[in-house]
């Protein structure tokens, strides 16, 4: 029989083999490659365009909670400042009601407005349900502490009223939807943002996003028109102004896009049979939107065709903060020097196998050049187009969805692809 003293080495020999093969199976196990979806080995070449595009979700009144967010996602700098140059900002409605600070936040929204410009960059502004709640009247949900900050309640009426401070910005800068390209590229990817949920249904969803914004801008231009429907409570509710048309009480009915829940609450089959009709209706990739809080994380629906990013931000619900990212960029294509290529035009997606199922080619033709497109749009060629989408928290970042495709994108600024 073996001595104790080399029954004691051959454990130890053991226990350090067993140790070395354990970690290199949690090294090999923790590779962060395996988090992302598309798995595709690109050559190092850096990219010709990137775009970051952050969106948030309702805010109800908590500055403090915004403010963090905006950090989070490395916006803002500590004295609130825009620091993001030329990322874009959308925030997704409902910064007014349960909290005390919604007169601080639209000035922080009005201030980085301007800030972002300079840099070249962009605020986006939608309208929430409570906002129009607010224009019409109908006070339920604002504190006290509120109407305090905004100096009165008639102070607070004066401010949104359509020649006041916060009405004229509801009307130069908001809207109830909003249609964001990614790139500067008239045939560019776009993103809708609508505080709730689109209808595919709905009666003035086309021409997208004109119809339904320009029903959007006369109700409440209507609604801001002095004076101003008493508050509800104490006094008895108004409604609608009273030369609403049957169309714009459509659009704040509750299967409009201020209200409705469906993108979030109905079944999942229902849902993405709902996506596919409206990103073909709207011609948008995807459909983001808040209203509908889930308390813990961003919702991704339908391998991220749908995203509702309302996750209970304000401390009046004690929700997570959250923010919706998205980075997206044009990576040149290493072409062959040796042979003859005639195949420049058509691409099967190596991400999404659903686009797979599609045949035939798009061409899609734009002739508006705004005058950042002039200076960036003189991109042609053939490119990796990438689109990385992923929810931040406070702690965390976790992806939601990555699609790459292959374009070619024309001097005459058309794109094709075999979608």
């Amino acid at each position: 029989m073996p001595s104790r003293q080399k029954l004691l080495i051959i454990s130890v020999i053991s226990f350090i083999l067993l140790y070395i093969l354990i970690s290199r199976s949690s090294s090999t196990a923790s590779d962060p490659s395996p988090h992302d979806p598309s798995r595709r080995e690109t050559p190092k070449v850096q990219p010709a365009f990137k775009q970051r595009l952050i969106a948030v979700g309702d805010l109800h009144g908590d500055i403090n909670n915004a403010q963090k967010v905006l950090r989070m996602a490395h916006l803002i700098d500590d004295q609130a400042n825009w620091v993001g140059g030329e990322d874009i900002l959308v925030q997704t409605g409902d910064i007014v009601d349960r909290g005390a600070h919604a007169l601080d936040i639209y000035r922080l929204m009005q201030k980085l407005r301007g800030q972002a410009e300079g840099q070249g960059g962009r605020v986006v502004s939608v309208l929430g349900n409570h906002e129009v709640m607010n224009a019409i009247g109908d006070w339920r949900y604002v504190t006290q502490d509120d109407i305090k900050v905004f100096g009165g309640t008639k102070r607070r009426q004066e401010a949104l009223a359509k020649d006041g401070w916060l009405g004229a910005e509801w009307l130069a800068n908001y809207s109830i939807t909003a249609s964001v390209p990614l790139s500067p590229h008239p045939s560019s990817p776009r993103l809708s943002f609508t505080h709730g949920s689109l209808r595919p249904s709905f009666p003035s969803l086309l021409p997208y996003p004109d119809a339904i914004n320009d029903l959007g801008k006369s109700l409440l231009t209507k609604a801001l028109n002095p004076p101003l429907n008493p508050p509800y409570p104490p006094s008895p509710y108004s409604g609608l102004p009273k030369d609403h048309t049957r169309e714009e009480a459509e659009l704040y009915a509750e299967g409009g896009p201020l209200w409705w829940r469906g993108l979030a609450e109905r079944e999942e089959g229902q849902v993405c049979k709902w996506a596919e009709e409206l990103k073909e209706k709207l011609g948008v990739r995807r459909i983001i939107g808040g209203h509908t809080p889930n308390f813990e994380h961003i919702v991704s629906r339908c391998n991220g065709s749908i995203i509702i990013i309302d996750t209970g931000i304000s401390s009046a619900y004690g929700g997570v903060l959250s923010a919706l990212e998205i980075v997206y960029t044009l990576t040149p294509v290493k072409e062959a020097k040796e042979g003859h290529r005639q195949d420049p035009f058509i691409l099967a997606s190596t991400i999404d196998q659903d686009e797979d199922k599609r045949q035939g080619e798009r061409v899609i033709e734009d002739e508006q050049v705004d005058a950042k497109a002039s200076v960036r749009g003189g991109l042609k060629g053939r490119y990796i187009e990438r689109e990385e989408v992923h929810a931040i928290y406070e702690k965390r970042r976790k992806w939601i969805a990555v699609e790459e495709r292959e374009v070619v994108l024309l001097k005459s600024y058309r794109y094709m692809h075999r979608p």
